[in-house]
């Protein structure tokens, strides 16, 4: 008797309960009726009804019911934003993602040697970003005045629909830390520079005057012996900054002779020291090369035509190397 109570048990109650939480877990875990991308907006005060209500009336989930009690087991609430949605997306799934606030992100690229103008026109041109690179008239915050060497290049994950002000922002940030952590550690600038701004122009001229970070010291060695010899440091960055009025980029036209005469305290052929400040953000490699410059004797240096430079201790020997990166340009051109 027992046993035919037992079995009747498992018939008639166990096996329909086991098959119904078998169904609920397949429809809380497994099923989704999303077939391709979607994209969703939960906005600031949208309520987990609301979500819920929207979610099922755009067929992104079986049931609004369910998707509540989903969002209750992982504490109730959801984060505003914009969630990409893939295929097979489950109602747990999505519920976790929106309660955790797992919004849809974009990398913001900023590469090193840009200017401020030049990474403004930048983020301008990224769609997912929103908002102007200007502030608005009574806006005083620290990133409305940013000038060259205020912002650290980098890549940026943010949430897809920041603003490009909150991307210089993070910039800005990132660059004070740093500016922050050379001074709380009581590091001492070579000789002569004494300040963060000095490390920071000198940085910006070595950014721009080599693309290879193995050169960087010496680069900003031949600098360093050039200010310790009281000598122009002749820098062709500086004067091409001077001529864009900051923008940094000749496009397209040529360095000529007689621009090496700009009246401009960026100019270093007409002006000893170093300019008043940075010509262009710079990463860790060119800042490491100004605090620990390569222990040289150079004092000039010229293309070699491979991407490189040669670099000399006299002007003679600089003279030749010169002559033979004309030789080279002269063969380019010919090409």
């Amino acid at each position: 008797m027992a046993k035919k109570f037992r079995r009747s048990f498992i018939k008639y109650v166990m096996a329909p309960l086991g098959l119904g939480m078998l169904l609920v877990a397949y429809i809380f875990d497994v099923y989704s009726p999303i077939r391709e991308n979607k994209t969703f907006f939960i906005n600031k005060g949208d309520s987990v009804a609301t979500v819920a209500a929207r979610l099922e009336s755009e067929k992104l989930i079986l049931s609004r019911h369910i998707f509540k009690l989903a969002v209750r087991a992982q504490g109730g609430s959801i984060k505003r934003g914009e969630y990409d949605i893939q295929p097979s997306t489950s109602m747990w799934r999505m519920a976790r993602m929106m309660a955790h606030g797992r919004i849809a992100t974009t990398n913001v690229f900023i590469p090193e040697g840009l200017t401020i103008q030049q990474v403004r026109a930048l983020l301008m041109k990224h769609s997912e970003l929103t908002g102007d690179v200007d502030c608005a008239v009574g806006n005083f915050s620290e990133v409305c005045d940013l000038h060259d060497g205020d912002i650290f290049p980098d890549t940026y994950s943010v949430a897809r629909g920041t603003t490009r002000l909150a991307v210089l922002g993070l910039a800005h940030k990132k660059m004070k830390g740093i500016r922050d952590s050379w001074a709380n550690k009581g590091n001492v600038a070579p000789y002569p520079l004494t300040t963060w701004n000095d490390v920071i122009t000198l940085a910006s001229i070595v950014q721009k005057e080599t693309p290879r970070t193995s050169e960087m010291p010496i680069v900003a060695s031949v600098y360093l012996n050039r200010l310790r010899s009281n000598m122009r440091l002749q820098a062709d960055p500086t004067v091409v900054y001077a001529l864009t009025d900051g923008l940094g980029d000749m496009q397209g036209e040529p360095l000529l002779r007689g621009h090496l005469k700009t009246d401009s305290p960026y100019n270093t052929y007409t002006n000893k020291g170093l300019p008043p400040g940075p010509i262009c953000n710079v990463g860790n490699a060119a800042i490491r090369a100004v605090l620990r410059p390569a222990d040289t004797k150079y004092l000039f240096f010229v293309a070699d035509g491979m991407g490189g430079h040669r670099f000399s201790r006299t002007y003679e020997e600089h003279q030749a190397h010169h002559a033979t990166w004309r030789e080279i340009k002269k063969s380019k051109n010919g090409e």
